[in-house]
């Protein structure tokens, strides 16, 4: 991929760019092996699944800049901000919607927030994008100051982005570095962005957790049912479930399924989905996942978890281990806590495992295994 951007050095976000694709698909599978092969020589490792090179992001961060009557989309750079409105990374749906953004803010007069003065409103635009092509964009801002005005310029927006399906507001009082606060106000009368995903309708709602690449999530949740249905559970939990992505893809008739997650706003989103598909004995609570498996008299067969860079954890790996469940199917973002994790698991072996690009340009990667008691 090439990115006049980063050959410029205004950004450096992608910092294995200059790093040939098929090099970084091997560097991440050695890396993982690295890692996983001390704890099971035995590992069958199958095909890494690679990714599109560029245009591959379905979710902009885009940290605004500049001036209401000038304003710049894209990131914080030591001079001011970057416009990166044509970021590669970016399909050409997301691309062209930025110009609209941007005239918004200033046709709603957003005054962008300055970090160092620690003055201004609009801090961040969030746009996502779903695979039919629909949007989903988010404010967020310091107060509710210029809720007024975006309430009252947002049919001007609507009509600039006939695909724009949810419109909110997030309020991030404080000076922190995190993206947004726990305040999220909703603008549209739809509450929901659809992401198709293998023929399930997935429900994003403005605070939930999706996956940033569409397709190699896919292959993610293809990859845990079919783990899933050769082992034949006939009760499952999906811990670290988010919007229910492989819940939802392993539901059916015949199993009883249990979603965790601790956003409210994904259980939402995925007790949708499963009521739309007719999933009665498909099931999904707002709680914290090793809670709630500790609460727990009985196991079931088998056991998904998702969960976020730190991993599960010694309780709720200690939990797993002594629990009687036959399989875990674990999906990692971060190998390290990975192996760390398995190592505390001895009883649960792992039987095969595949790396997922999902991260191209960057050294992060998703990887999945497949544990079995022994």
């Amino acid at each position: 991929m090439q990115c006049h951007h980063y050959d410029a050095g205004r950004c450096r976000s992608c910092t294995l760019l200059d790093l040939a694709y098929p090099a970084q698909v091997a560097g991440k599978q050695e890396h993982c092996a690295a890692l996983l092969g001390p704890l099971a020589p035995d590992l069958t490792w199958l095909p890494t699944v690679e990714s599109a090179e560029s245009g591959f992001r379905n979710k902009a961060k885009m940290v605004v800049t500049g001036t209401t009557d000038a304003p710049v989309l894209g990131i914080l750079a030591e001079g001011g901000g970057v416009d990166l409105t044509d970021c590669p990374l970016y399909p050409p749906a997301l691309q062209a919607s930025f110009g609209a953004f941007a005239d918004f803010v200033t046709r709603a007069r957003l005054v962008p927030y300055d970090v160092r003065a620690r003055r201004g409103e609009l801090k961040y635009v969030l746009v996502t994008l779903s695979p039919d092509g629909d949007l989903m964009a988010r404010f967020v801002l310091r107060s509710t100051e210029s809720l007024p005005r975006i309430r009252k310029h947002l049919p001007t927006l609507l009509d600039a982005l006939p695909s724009l399906r949810v419109v909110s507001v997030n309020l991030h009082p404080e000076h922190k570095a995190v993206v947004e606060g726990d305040t999220e106000v909703l603008l549209t009368a739809a509450e929901t962005l659809r992401m198709r995903v293998n023929g399930i309708d997935l429900h994003l709602r403005p605070q939930s957790f999706f996956q940033t690449n569409t397709d190699v999530a896919a292959a993610l949740y293809r990859q845990g049912r079919e783990w899933v249905d050769d082992a034949a559970p006939a009760t499952v939990w999906d811990l670290y479930c988010g919007v229910g992505g492989f819940a939802l893809h392993v539901a059916g008739p015949d199993r009883d399924v249990v979603g965790v997650e601790t956003s409210a706003e994904a259980v939402a989103s995925a007790r949708l989905t499963a009521r739309d598909a007719g999933l009665d004995r498909t099931t999904f609570l707002a709680q914290d996942a090793t809670a709630f498996a500790l609460a727990q008299r009985t196991a079931p067969h088998l056991v998904v978890v998702n969960p976020p860079r730190r991993g599960i954890g010694e309780t709720l790996s200690t939990w797993l281990e002594d629990s009687g469940v036959r399989h875990v199917v674990y999906s990692s973002c971060n190998a390290t806590s990975l192996a760390r994790d398995l190592a505390l698991m001895p009883s649960l072996r792992p039987r095969a495992a595949r790396v997922l690009d999902m991260f191209p340009q960057t050294s992060h990667y998703e990887v999945a295994v497949l544990l079995e008691r022994v």
